[in-house]
């Protein structure tokens, strides 16, 4: 089952289900975190708790996203507790990738590159037996609910930005309970938006590279992941594919299990607040930077992978005014 959310005609939400190729209104439901916060209540799964709501009025999900009338698939109330995170270097790559990887990996160890050194980390000891803790892998933060950009809504860097290029990945969709037990709600298409030239001034720049806007849905997947995802993204410019790629993500294609990089994440208290969303990004193999690709505005990003419904779409919109040094007052 699919879980989106939509703007109605008249003003409000509403979420939509999916079972197959036709989707409805969720009866009774407002939003996606209001419907799981009641399936933590009342002790079942979030598919129960629609089957408990029941199904509505059908809806054409592709005409409403054409209509730019697509939410995130969940939201908070208070923007500030969404959160927007991810972890890097946990896919393996292409088979060519991946030759070019371990021929690196075979190098003396003084000889390689931190982020080098923590890709093989990963590969030695990021898939532990369950119930046991694995390395820990590169954890970024990207922001929270305010850089939360909708489906089809468009993509915005800062003006001090030096690039914006898009990251394929899947995202895990998660709320704590009251308890703070972390649950996750599914899985979603994400584009985790970055600054590859900042980044590649120096590794360290990585921080500043990752505090921009990101987009996730437009449908979260319920239920359990597929071990291969194979997807394709794209870059059209002026109506046309500049770029296109095969991209593949599924532990079968990475280097942690995502109980792993579950545990990293939630392991800290911070992260472990009652009613607080999180949307955590498990990193890619695959973006347009690397063959050479520099967005413009106007360009549009797509990703799409089968089991994930509506592909991801956000144009790249012109940078935000640079308005020089910010100042700070003393009080």
């Amino acid at each position: 089952m699919l879980l989106s959310q939509i703007n109605l005609p008249g003003g409000g939400r509403a979420v939509v289900a999916r079972d197959g190729s036709e989707a409805a209104i969720v009866k009774g439901a407002t939003s996606v975190y209001d419907l799981a916060l009641s399936a933590i209540r009342a002790g079942r799964s979030l598919i129960g708790e629609v089957m408990a709501h029941g199904l509505g009025e059908t809806v054409d999900l592709a005409a409403i996203a054409a209509a730019g009338n697509l939410r995130l698939p969940i939201e908070h109330p208070d923007p500030a507790h969404l959160h927007l995170t991810g972890t890097g270097l946990t896919h393996l790559g292409s088979a060519s990738a991946r030759d070019a990887m371990h021929a690196k990996l075979e190098a003396a160890v003084e000889t390689l590159t931190d982020s080098m050194k923590m890709f093989r980390m990963g590969l030695e000891g990021g898939k532990p037996a369950e119930g046991e803790v694995g390395v820990q892998p590169e954890w970024f933060y990207k922001g929270n609910g305010h850089t939360a950009i909708a489906p089809g809504a468009a993509l915005t860097s800062p003006g001090f930005a030096e690039d914006g290029g898009e990251e394929p990945e899947i995202a895990g969709i998660y709320i704590i309970g009251p308890d703070g037990q972390p649950y996750r709600v599914g899985w979603a298409l994400a584009n985790e938006f970055s600054d590859h030239v900042t980044e590649r001034v120096n590794y360290l720049f990585l921080a500043h590279s990752k505090l921009r806007q990101a987009s996730f849905g437009p449908e979260i997947l319920l239920g359990e992941l597929p071990k291969d995802i194979r997807g394709t993204t794209r870059i059209r410019r002026d109506g046309a594919v500049l770029w296109e790629k095969p991209f593949l993500s599924g532990e079968a294609n990475m280097s942690h299990t995502f109980a792993n990089l579950e545990h990293h994440h939630f392991k800290y208290d911070l992260f472990r607040q009652p009613g607080d969303v999180h949307v955590h990004m498990f990193g890619t193999a695959t973006l347009s930077f690397a063959d050479g690709i520099r967005t413009e505005p106007g360009d549009q990003f797509e990703i799409e992978a089968g089991p994930f419904g509506l592909p991801l779409v956000n144009p790249l919109s012109k940078a935000a005014s640079q308005a020089g040094a910010v100042a700070v007052k003393a009080l």
